[in-house]
């Protein structure tokens, strides 16, 4: 395969490193030019043919990098003249394309990615277009995609929106793409082009196969002397590396009501829901510890024809946007609409079934395991129901038992849990000063 980076810009915000004398993804982070750190990214992954489409100050990529044999790949370049955006030169480089479909990242993103993990993704969709997309510390002030339940992009919320009249998912369009060459055709003229607004909020909006693909990976726009700061510092801790899936993962699985947010009965509508005051600190924390935070819930509200599907997902849509507020973020939400008793008056018979994916069975977690890569033995869950503890039990997890919420007092099962913990916040901080 192929890869194109985006390596034109001039980095107004990287001035007082760059200094006008060397172009944007030559800044050095941990001792090495960004742009180094992607080739070799690619490289890993074993692509090795790599355009580099070049602009300002361009010509001190083509010294340091040359033919790219010192670094075991291919380089070939386009010089762009005058600026065309951040897809305008694709108009020229679609004639040095040789596969399809072909990597395009931007170079101002660190990152460290499976992507043969992507690319199947792009294939099993039949993709035009893949977005890497993910959650992020402030969705508040990010582009967001928005995609169905089959992952396909149906829009794009621009981070220049006001968002204070609704609740957004957090995610995030992330700069890495897998495109197919005919994306490039589309492109008519060299002209000043926007790849996400000119091309692919276009397309999106005509119903085609504009895809969504969803990893905690890492991947990190460091167009900031802050950011780099942050991202040298993640790289020195291993965070970085961590993250691809190839390596195994670890969890700390999440039940919702009572655990996340303030036990109210059945919550079915998205005003009932509030989160503990300490919840967003601690989901914080799990987000720089290097476990995954995920929640795993049960939502019979469906079944018994409280609430509908999409009812639920604008309450979790809710929960993603308070979290994001306090710069907090789960790595996936799922719940199980489920329920095999019968006999309410406005029940929902669709949902009104035996399944895998109700807790205590462990159908949730192991889609969860599949998809990330996750060690079990290495993860927790936390609750406040004996299910809970059940359910971590059934999937080899170890177990915490919070006081808040039903505080255990649900009776349904016997099994201790590994720790009993005040509330969340308590529960995450044993479990990091044990790991």
């Amino acid at each position: 395969m192929q890869a194109v980076i985006m390596a034109g810009g001039k980095g107004t915000r990287l001035t007082s490193l760059t200094k006008n004398e060397i172009p944007k993804p030559m800044v050095k982070i941990a001792g090495k030019p960004i742009l180094e750190w992607q080739i070799e990214q690619f490289r890993n992954n074993g692509i090795t043919d790599i355009i580099l489409a070049v602009g300002h100050l361009g010509q001190k990529i083509k010294e340091y990098f040359k033919d790219g044999g010192q670094w075991g790949v291919n380089i070939r370049y386009y010089h762009e003249i005058e600026p065309l955006g951040s897809a305008g030169s694709l108009y020229y480089v679609k004639e040095m394309l040789t596969d399809s479909p072909f990597f395009l990242a931007f170079g101002d993103l660190l990152f460290d990615v499976d992507l043969s993990r992507m690319q199947a993704f792009h294939h099993e969709k039949l993709a035009e277009a893949t977005l890497f997309v993910h959650p992020n510390s402030h969705p508040f002030d990010s582009d967001l995609i928005l995609a169905d339940a089959n992952d396909r992009v149906i829009g794009f919320d621009s981070k220049k929106n006001d968002r204070t009249g609704y609740y957004y998912d957090n995610c995030v369009n992330a700069g890495l793409y897998l495109l197919e060459s005919s994306v490039c055709d589309r492109i008519l003229a060299p002209a000043k082009t926007d790849l996400e607004k000119d091309i692919l909020m276009l397309m999106a909006s005509r119903g085609e196969n504009v895809f969504a693909y969803h990893s905690p990976e890492y991947v990190k726009d460091i167009g900031t002397p802050e950011r780099i700061t942050a991202a040298e510092q993640e790289l020195k801790a291993g965070i970085v590396q961590a993250r691809n899936l190839k390596k195994k993962q670890k969890a700390v699985f999440l039940d919702r009501d009572g655990t996340i947010n303030i036990h109210n009965g059945l919550v079915w509508r998205e005003e009932d829901f509030a989160l503990y005051p300490f919840s967003a600190n601690a989901v914080s924390m799990l987000n720089r510890s290097g476990y995954l935070a995920i929640i795993i819930t049960n939502q019979p509200v469906v079944a018994r024809g409280l609430c509908s599907v999409e009812e639920v997902e604008l309450i979790h849509r809710k929960m993603k946007t308070l979290l994001g507020q306090e710069g907090a973020f789960l790595d996936d939400v799922k719940f199980c609409p489920h329920h095999p008793d019968r006999g309410y008056p406005e029940e929902n018979p669709a949902y009104k079934i035996a399944c895998h994916c109700r807790k205590p069975d462990i159908g949730m977690i192991e889609e969860c395991a599949q998809k990330y890569n996750i060690d079990l033995s290495q993860s927790w869950l936390v609750g406040d129901t004996t299910v809970d503890i059940r359910t971590g039990k059934n999937a080899g997890c170890r177990t915490v038992l919070v006081l808040t919420g039903e505080a255990g007092r649900d009776g349904k099962y016997n099994d201790p849990p590994d720790v009993v913990s005040a509330d969340l916040l308590t529960s995450v901080t044993q479990i990091l000063d044990g790991r």
